[in-house]
């Protein structure tokens, strides 16, 4: 007899049917959905068949009726009505649809399905607040309403934690609860097996008396701001994950402020991870090491040296101790112990002392090493023909008084990354000692004293990084094709560009900066890769005219030329570099007239020009519009422009006329708290602005990363002439305004009491009358003032910023009288 006769499919109830189908009418297949587990489950259902047989739906085998539906990763989209036919299916006890993309909010009506036990509406696109009758499901087990966009009101998840008895699973993971007390968690049911917040802004003082719950078997609190103490005793034996990183969590003892040994004697713990916390002091003891496999304590506050028993958890295969206050020397033949790592960082502490690597390569698992920042540790290779490191693909060593190359990793064929930065290597690297690395993708020699490269490595080389040692000329074999991301600023290079530098068609960071690189730079160098994000070539000796930039397609961002001397009139191309965010051509000696036609670029951002020989008036293009819409910081200082500046100019500066936010949002913390903007020669590319140093009223503007916080407009030592005009008043976004040494007259504008964020203000050098507007007062942000040389009269206003300048501000103003001046008013 065969089993389908044994156990035949049972009929589909007649309403259930009617049911699925309308409940399939109101949504659509989304095509578009590229989701890794996206399969359209209702593409194959047909009413004239059983509905039991339909992908997703299993039936009662006895009743007929559906009891579980399961249409994750089904590429629907659409909304779900509160009258949806889906609430009709009263036996429905596995509701699971998660990750496909439902519009709009979770709709009240959940509460129908009165046998429901298991609910997944997880990575929805569900907007909006989650509805209460969700706690009215009292059967529900499990409930999952993570990656939406969220928000829990705190009446109702109160409900929800005192009505849902039966709750073992529940993840809310970036779910909006900033307005819910973390207390009420206490009234969660002791049955609880999994807890996952992660991300949910919850804020105050975790009730660690959770991690106590009986049968709790994973909590995931991380990226949070909760604060707590870690129960010295009595966690669940069950669990086998935590996650608390990025909290305020501190160890038990408040004398001592030692981490507690308990987490590591866990029996069925297999993950914990209490990264980015206040933990302190040192780690304990631990009585009865258990196999534990994961391990995150960085980023907290331990000290001391890492107790011994710690080696004792054998089967660890990650293990992070970074940015701690570990000390005391390491013992390479304590974690020779632990044979199963694949992941060891102990980097940014204070040990000491000699890794031995031939001890550490018995590690013949070990993938990934981090031992860098530490700044008293060297290593050992005295048995280096004996060290191999079959698996090892990643390794940092930065900042570790490393004095010479390490030729034992030539042993280390699958090497892909490595990072030597900061350290004291000295001399050339020859040929034979980079031989043999087919897999090395990043290489980072950054900070060292290199005087001679004589190959690349590998031909596989993605991002090559040798910014600020002593080199005095480029390899001369070719640069690997492969090549994304190559920077060799702040060396002693001379003579020309190679024009081979052009075959690097994938390349998007190029930084040859601070140099001294001669000649004409290469025609290719403007064209010769569709996929360039930054060109930074200042402060070197380049000559000529600029070649012509952005002649095809493009995706130039950042171009610094600046400090060089570069000669002639500005390729008319540039106006094609549409995604164009920095241009910085200061310090040369270009000659043209001001650059209206660069005004078309939507994202221009920051246009450098100062010292060069622009001449001429500051004229606007009327074919484009808005014109600079985007720019924050406008420099013409030190050219030889004339006549009026042009109200139109101001007027189109919308970038400037709204305050820049100085908020992070919760993805973007998120992020860098868990260390996503490390690694500096990797995250150059795409982020590239000005540092801005203040000396005085001079802004000193240096090409840096990071895209601008600070705006500002300096037009200084020019020849403009006439009123300095109203409209700069509606610029409520500017940091820093120079317009000193020309020959501006009239008075002061008032309006200039509107720049609330302005920090300095230089109109010295110039033939301004009149008193100095009393609206001025109201810039309490001000530190630098400057309005000397000219022929202000009147009283000096007195009030916030007005209180701290000195004589030096006034100086040539012979008119002028009161504080900070000698001189009284009558």
């Amino acid at each position: 007899m065969s089993s389908s006769s044994l156990n035949p499919t049972p009929l589909c109830l007649p309403e259930d049917t009617s049911a699925l189908i309308q409940f399939n009418n109101t949504l659509f297949i989304d095509e578009s959905a590229n989701d890794l587990c996206a399969y359209p489950k209702t593409k194959s259902w047909n009413e004239s068949t059983n509905c039991c047989t339909w992908e997703g739906v299993t039936c009662n085998k006895v009743t007929g009726q559906v009891i579980s539906l399961d249409l994750s990763c089904s590429m629907l989209a659409g909304s779900l009505s509160p009258n949806t036919s889906l609430f009709r299916l009263q036996g429905l006890k596995r509701l699971d649809l998660s990750f496909n993309n439902f519009s709009g909010s979770i709709p009240s009506g959940f509460s129908q399905l009165v046998s429901l036990t298991y609910l997944d509406l997880s990575g929805c696109s569900f907007s909006g607040l989650v509805p209460s009758d969700i706690s009215l499901l009292s059967k529900l087990i499990s409930l999952n309403l993570s990656s939406n966009g969220l928000k829990f009101g705190s009446q109702s998840f109160d409900m929800l934690t005192r009505n849902l008895s039966k709750l073992e699973n529940l993840v809310l993971d970036l779910v909006n609860m900033s307005d819910v007390v973390p207390t009420s968690f206490m009234n969660l049911p002791s049955s609880l097996k999994q807890l996952g917040l992660k991300f949910c802004n919850l804020k105050g003082k975790f009730p660690t008396e959770i991690f106590q719950f009986r049968y709790l078997e994973y909590v995931d609190l991380s990226l949070n701001s909760l604060t707590g103490y870690l129960p010295s005793s009595n966690w669940s034996s069950h669990l086998k994950y935590i996650d608390l990183n990025d909290n305020q969590f501190r160890g038990n003892n408040l004398l001592t402020g030692a981490i507690p040994s308990w987490p590591f004697t866990l029996p069925s713990l297999e993950e914990l991870d209490l990264s980015g916390n206040r933990l302190s002091g040192l780690i304990n003891q631990i009585q009865k090491p258990n196999s534990v496999q994961k391990v995150d304590l960085g980023y907290n506050e331990i000290h001391g040296e890492i107790p011994s028993s710690f080696f004792d958890l054998v089967n660890l295969t990650e293990l992070d101790l970074s940015s701690n206050n570990f000390n005391g020397v390491i013992n390479s033949v304590m974690f020779s112990k632990l044979e199963n790592l694949l992941t060891l960082d102990l980097s940014s502490n204070s040990f000491s002392g000699v890794i031995k690597l031939d001890v550490l390569s018995k590690l013949k698992e070990l993938r990934e090493l981090n031992l860098s920042n530490n700044t008293l540790l060297s290593w050992s290779s005295d048995s280096g023909s004996n060290t191999t490191f079959q698996e090892l693909h990643t390794l940092y060593f930065s900042s570790c008084n490393v004095r010479q190359f390490p030729n034992f990793l030539r042993s280390a064929k699958k090497l892909s990354l490595l990072d030597l930065s900061n350290n004291s290597i000295q001399g050339s690297i020859f040929k034979w000692e980079l031989e043999g690395w087919e897999q090395l993708i990043v290489l980072n020699l950054s900070y060292n004293s290199l005087t001679g490269l004589e190959h690349f490595p590998g031909k596989n080389l993605k991002f090559l990084d040798l910014r600020s040692n002593l080199l005095h000329n480029l390899p001369l074999t070719p640069l690997p094709p492969s090549l994304q991301g190559f920077f060799i600023s702040n060396n002693n290079l001379t003579g020309k560009i190679p024009p081979s530098i052009c075959n690097l068609t994938s390349l998007d960071a190029l930084d040859m900066s601070r140099n001294y690189l001669g000649g004409v730079i290469p025609a290719c160098l403007g064209n010769f890769s569709h996929e360039i994000l930054n060109i930074n070539l200042q402060m070197n000796k380049f000559r000529g005219k600029i070649p012509d930039f952005c002649v095809d397609d493009n995706a130039l961002m950042n171009l610094a030329l600046n400090d060089n001397q570069l000669e002639g009139l500005l390729p008319r191309s540039l106006s094609n570099c549409t995604s164009l965010k920095l241009l910085n051509l200061a310090n040369n000696k270009l000659s043209d007239t001001f650059p209206h036609w660069l005004g078309v670029l939507p994202d221009l951002q920051v246009l450098i020009l100062r010292f060069n020989n622009f001449q001429g008036p500051l004229s606007i293009s009327n074919d484009t519009k808005p014109s600079f819409s985007s720019l924050q910081i406008a420099d013409l200082s030190h050219n030889k422009f004339t006549g009026l500046l042009p109200t139109t100019f101001f007027q189109n500066l919308d970038a400037l006329k709204h305050a820049i936010s100085k908020h992070k949002s919760m993805v973007q913390e998120a992020w860098e708290n868990q260390g996503l903007h490390q690694h500096s020669a990797l995250d150059f590319y795409g982020k590239v602005s000005l540092n801005v140093t203040m000396k005085g009223s001079d802004i000193e503007l240096e090409y840096k990363r990071s895209l601008p916080i600070f705006s500002g407009i300096d037009f200084s030592s020019n020849k403009f002439y006439g009123k300095i005009p109203d409209v700069i008043g509606e610029l409520h976004a500017i940091h820093m305004l120079n317009l000193s040494n020309n020959n501006f007259t009239g008075h002061i504008p008032p309006s200039l009491g509107n720049l609330v964020e302005l920090e300095s203000l230089d109109l010295s050098s110039n033939k301004l009358s009149g008193r100095i507007p009393s609206q001025l007062t109201n810039l309490t942000f001000l530190a630098v003032l400057n309005f000397s040389y000219n022929n202000l009269v009147g009283s000096i206003p007195h009030g916030n910023q007005f209180n701290t300048f000195e004589n030096d501000s006034y100086h040539g103003n012979l008119g002028l009288c009161g504080f900070p001046l000698t001189k009284q008013c009558d």
